[in-house]
Formats: structure tokens, C-alpha cells, sequence
């Protein structure tokens, strides 16, 4: 799994077959059969035109794409949320955070070892005790279509955006964060319990939205810019 989460951070628009090739360039005895289970459990696809490896649930709504030509020119404009696949030594969790688009501020964030609902609305509710975006983009994955979540953005009188089916870059600040957090933190560790996971992305987290400059920002730090 970690082999693979590695190729799919470095190439999320990668699906079952390319992976797998590369799996068997780097010297692993693998098919395509394996990896599809693999990729499933972790809950990952690739972001482009491919097998529909996630479904979401047929009863949820769907909200259509909002930022498509839209100008972000100030915090609390946009927020976006997404999930990606923490490996540990023999295990793993799955991790949700809440980001501002225009600071890359990492307003909440939540690890789980399922990917209910429940630890995408303690993210939620998290960042919703700091303020409130105009609008709130999200994928269409079936934790962020269900009843319970939309209801809660839609009752804070918030826009709801979804990603549309596709498109590796209409959620791009958020896959760039999952991108630093793994090649600066986690893939030089390997963390063998889930207290020190969570300590380890709570203090990469503070680091990155404290400390870590970025050149988008006029070399701030996304504090800088939300704060």
C-alpha cells in the first residue's frame, strides 16, 4: 500500500493499469487485479476519465462545480475539503481537512481508520467554529454528498460546490497540501501507532500554516494571509 500511495501522490491522475506498471518497474510482483483491491481500501482513484472504482450513493445529491473563472481574491471566499490515505507501519488511517483557497490556511482537519461520515463532520464543524466561507467545494465522494453533510452547509447559509466528475485540478490547493504533507512529513517516518500519526500532522500542520512560506503568497505564510 505504501508503494502505491507513494505513485498516486506523485501522480493522482494515475489509474489501476499505469500504477500497476509501475509497480512492476520498481521490481514488485503484482497485476492489475490486486492493485484495484488495494486502491479500493485505501479509497483512491485516479483524477481523470477512468472505471468508476468509488460510486456515490445514488439518493445523494450532487451540487454543480462553482469556481470554474472565478476570481478568489480574499479569505473566507472559498473553502475546500478532501481525504487522503495515511500509510503506518502494517496500517493505515484516513485523514480530512478543511482548507481556505485563497490563504492555503488549513482551517480543521480529522483522522479516522473508516471512511464514514462521522470524521468528515467533526472537520466540518471544526472549521465552522472559526468563521464561514461564501462558498464550499468538495468532491462527489459519498461522504461529502450525504444528507448530513450538505445540510450542514447549506443551513449556514453557504454555497455548496462539487467537483465535477473528471477533473484532477478543480480541487488543486487541497491535493498540493496532501503532496507536501506526505514528501515533507510522513514518507520519512514510519509511524507505528496512531497517536503518533495524529501528533505528526498536528505538528506539520502548525509548521505549514505558520512557518512554511510559499511563493503564491508573496513568500507569507497562509496565517499570515488568513489571520
Amino acid at each position: 500500500m505504501n508503494a502505491i500511495d507513494r505513485i498516486y501522490t506523485r501522480r493522482p491522475f494515475y489509474g489501476i493499469l499505469k500504477i500497476t506498471a509501475e509497480l512492476r518497474r520498481q521490481g514488485e510482483i503484482v497485476n492489475h487485479k490486486r492493485v484495484e483491491r488495494m486502491m479500493r481500501l485505501m479509497g483512491i482513484q485516479a483524477l481523470q476519465p477512468k472505471r468508476n472504482l468509488s460510486k456515490r450513493k445514488k439518493d445523494h445529491l450532487v451540487y454543480p462545480y462553482l469556481l470554474r473563472d472565478v476570481n478568489i481574491t480574499k479569505s473566507n471566499q472559498v473553502w475546500s475539503t478532501d481525504i487522503t490515505y495515511i500509510p503506518m507501519h502494517g496500517s493505515f488511517v484516513y485523514l480530512v481537512a478543511v482548507m481556505d483557497w485563497f490563504s492555503r490556511y488549513v482551517l480543521s482537519w480529522d483522522v479516522s481508520n473508516t471512511l464514514d461520515v462521522h470524521f468528515c463532520l467533526s472537520a466540518l464543524d471544526k472549521a465552522l467554529r472559526q468563521g464561514k466561507p461564501e462558498i464550499f467545494n468538495t468532491d462527489q465522494g459519498s461522504q461529502f454528498t450525504c444528507k448530513a453533510f450538505t445540510e450542514t452547509i447549506t443551513g449556514n447559509q453557504i454555497k455548496m460546490s462539487m467537483d465535477s466528475k473528471g477533473r484532477a485540478l478543480d480541487n488543486i490547493f487541497i491535493e498540493r497540501l496532501w503532496r507536501n504533507l506526505k514528501y515533507e512529513e510522513i514518507y520519512l517516518n514510519d509511524y507505528e501507532t496512531v497517536p503518533e500519526v495524529i501528533l505528526a500532522i498536528e505538528n506539520y500542520f502548525n509548521f505549514y500554516n505558520f512557518e512554511r512560506i510559499h511563493q503564491s503568497l508573496n513568500y507569507k505564510t497562509p496565517a499570515e494571509i488568513y489571520l
